[in-house]
């Protein structure tokens, strides 16, 4: 199937939040946060096994049960299978992955053909919704890449092959392992999380081409940069990565604030629309822990950019001179 053949919804909510990522969120807040996103025109969602233990897999199912299925697109990964946790103590929570929620089971690598089949058939039992449009392999080279080409994308090919899945991808913040499985396997979509960003793009140097090579649409995520992005006034003691922002990306990030600031364009409205300006790019994924990052984010989303922003910006060799505006 080729990409140019998907209907993927621009905008899309990356339900990680919803799996008590940092911090806990009561299942009324939960609802709430999709109800916003629901009201703001978000069609897309998007989830995960790891995201708390399963947790932001049942919420995320709850809610959507209650909207016609053929009025949004969901994704979910394999690749991690939930098993009972033998170390679990009582009141022990899952914060050494980040997130707030009890540690009563753990996660299983498993990129065998059975593997991926059971990842799958859990993740429909924990959504309660048989139809997905996309499964991902969820980072294959924290676990073995060369296991994951041997093995698991063969089993997402032949699920796709069978009618289980409507497409299959892969998702990961690592743009070398991206692009080796964009050239290993048939993939509809790819995940490239933090690595084609307003502020850097490590995955145009080899990610982009072979997906216009091989006819692979990506999903960006993590366009925010662990929130650096996320306000128009940057902050020197913004976190990158779970650690300090190095002092060449400040730099950078000042700079990319200064031209959108001199366009009149919130620096957060030109991060979430930056990486469409790539048709490879078929939509962008966005988290939240509350409504009204949701609304805004659709509201930066539908904002009308100048061109004259991005040509700027290339000028100034902030972003690739090669993206289309």
């Amino acid at each position: 199937m080729s990409s140019h053949d998907l209907r993927v919804p621009a905008l899309g909510y990356g339900a990680a939040n919803l799996g008590n990522l940092f911090r806990e969120l009561s299942d009324e807040e939960a609802w709430a946060v999709l109800e916003a996103a629901w009201d703001a025109g978000i069609r897309h969602y998007d989830t995960a096994p790891h995201y708390g233990l399963g947790l932001s897999e049942r919420r995320l199912g709850a809610f959507l049960a209650t909207k016609p299925r053929d009025e949004y697109f969901l994704s979910t990964k394999a690749g991690r299978l939930l098993r009972p946790n033998p170390a679990h103590q009582p009141g022990g929570l899952d914060t050494a992955n980040d997130f707030h929620v009890p540690d009563d089971l753990q996660r299983v690598w498993d990129f065998s053909a059975d593997g991926i089949r059971a990842s799958l058939d859990e993740s429909r039992e924990r959504l309660g919704i048989e139809r997905l449009d996309l499964l991902y392999l969820h980072d294959p080279e924290r676990h073995d890449l060369d296991l994951a080409l041997a093995e698991a994308l063969p089993a997402l090919e032949q699920l796709r092959a069978d009618g289980e899945v409507a497409r299959i991808g892969v998702g990961s913040m690592v743009s070398d392992a991206l692009a080796t499985a964009v050239r290993a396997a048939d993939l509809d979509l790819v995940m490239v999380a933090g690595r084609y960003t307003l502020l850097e793009q490590p995955a145009a140097a080899e990610v982009l081409p072979a997906c216009r090579e091989k006819g692979t649409g990506i999903v960006a995520a993590s366009v925010f940069n662990s929130g650096l992005l996320a306000q128009s006034e940057p902050r020197r003691d913004g976190r990158y990565e779970y650690g300090a922002l190095p002092e060449e990306l400040w730099a950078r990030l000042v700079r990319i604030a200064a031209v959108c600031a001199e366009h009149e364009v919130p620096l957060p409205a030109a991060a979430v629309q930056f990486p469409l300006q790539d048709p490879t790019v078929r939509t962008v994924v966005v988290g939240g822990s509350r409504p009204a990052q949701l609304r805004q984010n659709a509201e930066y989303a539908a904002l009308e950019i100048p061109a004259a922003l991005w040509e700027h910006l290339a000028a100034e060799e902030l972003i690739p001179a090669d993206v289309p505006v």
